[in-house]
């Protein structure tokens, strides 16, 4: 019987493959490397049964439809996400409702508010670009909506930029839950990032696409 010497007669690399497949190729040679070692040093009184070869070959093969599964559906998602970029082309230009934050320029922001209906009180905090708080006032629980005016308790308007919003519901003068609520905001841009759609808005706030609620234009 002619011994195979797995260091010096290793099988010639494949090129020209995708990805997977040259993955595949290695993980093969190495199994016959390891097949080949155990045929070398296996106890001649006491062979290696068929049915362990059948089972190690059935497990790579596992393997090997695995990796080409995934391949697969990797490519799949990324033809999706690239059509859906396609789609929301016609969405720029048009305002979306979405829960990002909103540029304030003096005039009032229409806020769509989404206290807990058990609630039975609710604040809307304010917040400016820095993160810092600079309002905090009472909206009535069952309102759909609320126009925020931009003033202060001495009916000052507040510096113009980019201000984030959020509900809190309070049951009994303990906080229940906390929510963003939705602006509208026109889109600038439809991209990809890191497998999502985003949108970018025309205050520069980002979205996920299906985070958007309604649309006008």
């Amino acid at each position: 019987m002619t011994t195979i010497d797995t260091a010096t007669n290793a099988l010639p690399p494949r090129v020209g493959t995708p990805a997977g497949k040259t993955v595949i190729n290695s993980d093969f040679e190495t199994f016959l490397r390891m097949l080949t070692a155990q045929l070398k040093n296996q106890d001649p009184l006491n062979p290696i049964e068929s049915n362990d070869f059948a089972v190690q070959l059935a497990t790579f093969s596992s393997v090997e439809q695995q990796v080409l599964t995934n391949d697969l559906l990797t490519g799949l998602s990324g033809q999706m996400g690239q059509m859906g970029i396609a789609q929301l082309a016609a969405w720029v230009g048009m305002e979306a409702r979405a829960p990002v934050p909103a540029r304030f320029d003096g005039f009032p922001v229409t806020l769509f508010t989404t206290p807990v209906p058990t609630a039975d009180a609710a604040r809307l905090v304010v917040r400016n670009e820095s993160g810092d708080v600079v309002q905090t006032v009472s909206i009535p629980v069952a309102a759909k909506s609320h126009d925020w005016t931009g003033r202060d308790a001495a009916g000052q308007s507040l510096p113009s930029g980019l201000y984030s919003f959020e509900v809190e519901s309070y049951f009994q003068e303990e906080l229940q839950s906390s929510s963003t609520p939705d602006v509208y905001d026109r889109i600038a841009e439809a991209r990809s990032d890191a497998g999502r759609t985003v949108l970018v808005m025309e205050s520069g706030a980002t979205v996920d696409a299906d985070l958007v609620t309604a649309l006008r234009n």
